[in-house]
């Protein structure tokens, strides 16, 4: 009947089976093995509405879910792509457009169509949907095009299929970063939901998903990064400089005076950043100190836990990395305030928004200051997340290890934060993990509070005030046979340099934990499936790439996200509630608990970490 000749028995057809497949996957294969999707994909360059729209619909419902993979693949084969995007560039009308852009969301979520799409419509979508839609080369943006703006469907079918394709690995974060005019359209968009306190919808919580993933190894895939000083760490961190900036003399190696231009001294957070022009466009956006202040405005006013995700994700790759901008970011946060919410962040009863702030203030306290603020202020919130007392609900494993991790940071060559650790009750906590007591923890937190306690007990001075406590160094130093065992399990190992706290990928590691595609679309647990095929971080064995094993800690690797919404019956209300989906904005902290959101809000997020997906 689809290739009736008969345009209102070929629409009756494709509404039908628009409505057989629904949520039934055996309907979905059985078409797909009877060519159906070829017929439904010829059916896209009709000349009838009606047709077009109705083909659109069962072609929706034929690649929703992770079991339809092979829908995607062979939608593909027979020229889907190309045959929606001719469908896309001439129809004005607003339902095909939604339609076609649903299609291609939903499309993205499979892996092997990912770079299809990249090719062939990353251009289109950009030029015809994102930039038009986000009003951002548009100089009479008003009102009423900000409401419109923001109820687009198109535009959030659009951002939704980009933050999948910005999980499909390095060559397409280089297309999408190189796309003329993707990230100014959506900073853009951000910018204007702040403004207009938008903060919860769906467009901004792709947006700052895609984002978070465009953010994530910039220093090491972006030509223009590492022309902007890659190796200027040392000067921020006060680092010796390189040998080669030394001379031999006969009373051994004499240093020679670097002369130090104004534009290489270092940024504190305040005032013109130096060598870097005002007003950034395109893929400078992405690091510039100016993208900290939306991210926090985000971080402090939404209550959608993946924006809330999303936006201390992005803060935590920017964060990362031995360039300076990441020094600038880090500053950036404490000179807008961000620390305290972050810190307040940390309360949620959400798993992935603990361990994603947990890990940005990890990165966060490789400034100096930073570290003396986080450790002052934020000591008790760090601590109660630990298990045992009566904090909240227990948290993963790999939080769990992103929170240690955290700790041994900020205790790192600060004698007072080591101190402020044992006064909040911290070491207690830390010794039950590493010797087994109660639930009973992986080996990769084990470790983790083991380097913490490690720490601490290096501290001479401090030595003396455990003991008064009841502690000794038994309980600080954990015998090598703990730590190792259970060594060819899938649990990373932790590094023993001071500047890396985080756990290394080691090849040969048995099978990963499972992913899910419609889990959700950003930059940390997409290593465990990307390592079949290819290896993102460097192993442990290989020693002449020591110094990038901290991607492994501090840096999330993007996922897939798919929305249910797209998959309909033929008659689907027009409004949806996506309440369940559930992104919030120093040197002084006197205020560091006065923000506007309540501390009780955490409560509001009661669940296991995958109750709102």
């Amino acid at each position: 009947m689809l290739q009736h000749q008969f345009p209102s028995v070929q629409a009756n057809a494709a509404a039908y089976l628009q409505h057989l497949c629904f949520g039934d996957n055996k309907v979905k294969m059985e078409v797909c093995r009877l060519g159906g999707i070829k017929h439904l994909v010829d059916l896209l360059d009709h000349r009838v509405l009606e047709v077009q729209k109705n083909a659109c619909g069962a072609l929706r419902n034929l690649v929703f879910g992770k079991s339809t993979d092979e829908n995607k693949i062979a939608m593909k084969n027979v020229g889907g792509i190309p045959a929606l995007l001719r469908l896309l560039r001439k129809s004005v009308d607003a339902e095909v457009r939604e339609l076609v852009t649903g299609v291609l969301w939903n499309l993205s979520s499979c892996d092997a169509v990912k770079m299809t799409i990249i090719r062939d419509a990353l251009s289109t979508l950009t030029n015809t949907v994102i930039v038009p839609h986000s009003g951002w080369n548009n100089s009479s943006f008003d009102d009423d095009h900000k409401i419109k703006f923001q109820t687009s469907l198109v535009l959030r079918n659009t951002t939704g299929c980009l933050r999948n394709l910005s999980s499909a690995g390095e060559e397409a974060r280089k297309q999408m970063r190189s796309c003329e005019g993707l990230v100014d359209s959506l900073l853009y968009v951000i910018h204007t939901c702040v403004n207009t306190s938008d903060y919860d919808s769906k467009t901004v919580e792709n947006c700052v998903c895609t984002l978070r993933n465009l953010s994530y190894r910039l220093e090491l895939e972006v030509p223009q990064a590492r022309l902007l000083g890659l190796n200027e760490l040392d000067d921020l961190l006060g680092k010796e400089s390189p040998s080669k900036d030394s001379e031999p003399s006969c009373w051994g190696k004499k240093k020679k005076k670097k002369k130090r231009t104004p534009q290489e001294d270092q940024w504190d957070g305040v005032g013109p950043i130096p060598g870097l022009s005002k007003s950034p466009k395109g893929v400078e956006m992405l690091w510039h100190p100016s993208v900290v202040k939306p991210y926090l405005t985000l971080l402090a006013e939404s209550s959608n836990p993946a924006t809330l995700e999303g936006s201390a994700g992005s803060l935590q790759n920017l964060s990362a990395g031995n360039w300076k901008f990441a020094a600038y970011i880090r500053a950036a946060v404490r000179k807008e305030k961000g620390l305290p919410i972050l810190v307040e962040l940390l309360r949620m009863d959400n798993d992935r928004v603990v361990s994603s702030v947990a890990t940005a203030l990890r990165n966060m306290a490789l400034d100096v200051r930073n570290k003396e603020l986080i450790g002052k202020y934020a000591m008790r919130d760090l601590v109660n997340r630990l298990p045992g007392g009566s904090g909240p609900s227990v948290l993963s494993d790999e939080t769990m290890a992103a929170i240690c991790c955290a700790l041994h940071e900020v205790t790192s060559k600060n004698m007072e934060n080591a101190k402020a650790l044992a006064d909040s009750g911290g070491i207690e906590k830390l010794v039950n993990i590493t010797k087994g007591r109660g639930d009973r923890s992986s080996l990769k937190v084990v470790k983790a509070a083991a380097q913490v306690l490690n720490t601490l007990w290096q501290y001479r001075d401090l030595r003396s005030i455990y003991k008064k406590d009841g502690w000794n160094q038994n309980h600080f130093i954990t015998p090598v046979s703990t730590l190792e065992r259970d060594r060819f399990k899938s649990h990373p190992s932790l590094s023993t340099t001071n500047q890396q706290m985080s756990p290394i990928i080691q090849s040969g590691s048995s099978k990963p934990s499972p992913i899910y595609i419609s889990s959700y679309s950003s930059p940390a647990r997409e290593q465990n499936r990307r390592l079949q095929h290819q290896q993102l971080y460097y192993s442990q064995d290989d020693s002449h790439r020591k110094n990038f094993d901290a991607y492994r800690l501090y840096l999330q690797s993007p996922h897939s996200y798919e929305d249910p919404y797209f998959d309909d019956r033929v008659h689907f209300p027009a409004s949806t509630d996506y309440s369940q989906y559930g992104l919030k904005s120093t040197t002084n902290y006197v205020d560091f608990y006065s923000t506007k959101r309540p501390s009780y809000r955490a409560e509001q997020y009661p669940g296991s970490p995958d109750s709102w997906v």
